[in-house]
């Protein structure tokens, strides 16, 4: 019998996974196929970034790339995302483009989370938000057609990808689920109070610590009161999202509280985080700054800002973009309970 401490490469300890790893391929080859019929780029940037990106919770990869010479040397980053050369692109000329890229998150390791992943990528000009929502649709159905699946699977719970996906606001998720305005804590949208939602939060029997920011308060309101109705029955867009919980989106034109911003659930798993994407380059800046303070005051450090990606930005054409985790897509098509089981080889611990 094969030891539970058989490594991954066990011929008998891998091929338990081999049914999951060939949906997987099918998976990879329908999206192809998908882009490719929709008339997308397909293409391909470094990995290694000025800045990694800068979602204040994210943790980089860090390396040196090194010159002839010894004092040759700069700081550079695994990125977490294509998306700021990705952008760039955008500004170059291309209009329809998509990756698959490997992606680096450090301190990411769980049964959704790998510390190295593919990011399935792509971006429309010319294009919104809500157009990404039919891409999302056309796709999953897609890849359920071609791997013969009639329904997304993780952990007992189902989610049916033909039929129609609910799109809930972030305001009326919180209104129908935790009983909160949630707005009317955020009078100025830029600078949320964090005492009026710390009212709100406590009066529903959610705890607040005295070192909670109002961000803080909604990450715990939405993982205890949110989550756990998104995507079960059928997949779930969560629109809309407050305009201070989206540094690189565009507001919304008839709410300016509100960025143009959804993410996409099913069975309860994250799967897509999709943008109006903001092309205001001072208006960046100032967001970029701003979590780059936060992330230093949590973390104890921050990433350079692209001046590069600062300087295409009024080059960019109004468009929309999406990352979408496709380990975890196939894993749900596959049924896999881990996402290990759709990886051909994981990132090996010692």
């Amino acid at each position: 019998m094969m030891s539970k401490q058989a490594p991954w490469w066990h011929p008998d300890h891998f091929q338990a996974k081999r049914p999951h790893l060939a949906v997987r391929q099918q998976v990879l080859r329908t999206a192809r196929c998908w882009f490719e019929d929709q008339g997308f780029d397909e293409v391909e940037t470094p990995a290694l970034q000025i800045s990694p990106g800068l979602e204040v919770h994210l943790m980089a990869f860090a390396t040196d790339l090194v010159g002839p010479h010894p004092d040759d040397r700069i700081r550079l980053y695994l990125h977490t995302s294509p998306e700021f050369t990705m952008k760039k692109l955008l500004a170059a000329g291309v209009s329809r483009l998509f990756q698959l890229s490997h992606v680096y998150r450090n301190g990411e390791r769980s049964g959704t989370h790998h510390p190295e992943f593919s990011m399935l990528e792509w971006y429309r000009a010319g294009a919104g938000y809500r157009d990404l929502m039919g891409d999302c649709v056309a796709l999953t159905r897609a890849a359920c057609t071609a791997a013969g699946r009639d329904r997304l699977r993780f952990r007992g719970e189902e989610s049916d990808p033909f039929a129609a996906w609910e799109v809930l606001s972030v305001a009326d998720a919180f209104h129908t689920y935790a009983g909160i305005d949630l707005l009317a804590t955020a009078p100025d949208p830029l600078r949320p109070d964090r005492d009026r939602l710390a009212a709100e939060v406590t009066r529903i029997g959610i705890r607040v610590a005295e070192s909670d920011t109002w961000e803080d308060l909604f990450f715990r309101v939405s993982l205890d009161r949110i989550e756990p109705h998104l995507g079960f029955g059928r997949p779930t867009f969560l629109t809309d999202y407050p305009v201070s919980m989206a540094a690189l989106a565009r507001p919304k034109p008839d709410d300016p509280r509100v960025a143009e911003r959804f993410e996409l659930y099913a069975c309860g798993v994250e799967l897509a985080n999709a943008f109006g994407e903001l092309t205001d380059p001072v208006l960046q800046r100032r967001r970029f700054e701003a979590d780059m303070a936060e992330k230093e005051r949590l973390y104890g450090e921050r990433y350079p800002i692209d001046e590069d990606f600062l300087a295409a930005l009024p080059l960019m054409p109004d468009s929309a973009g999406i990352a979408l985790g496709f380990d975890r897509l196939a894993m749900l098509v596959a049924g896999a309970d881990n996402i290990d089981q759709v990886l051909w080889a994981p990132v090996a611990l010692p």
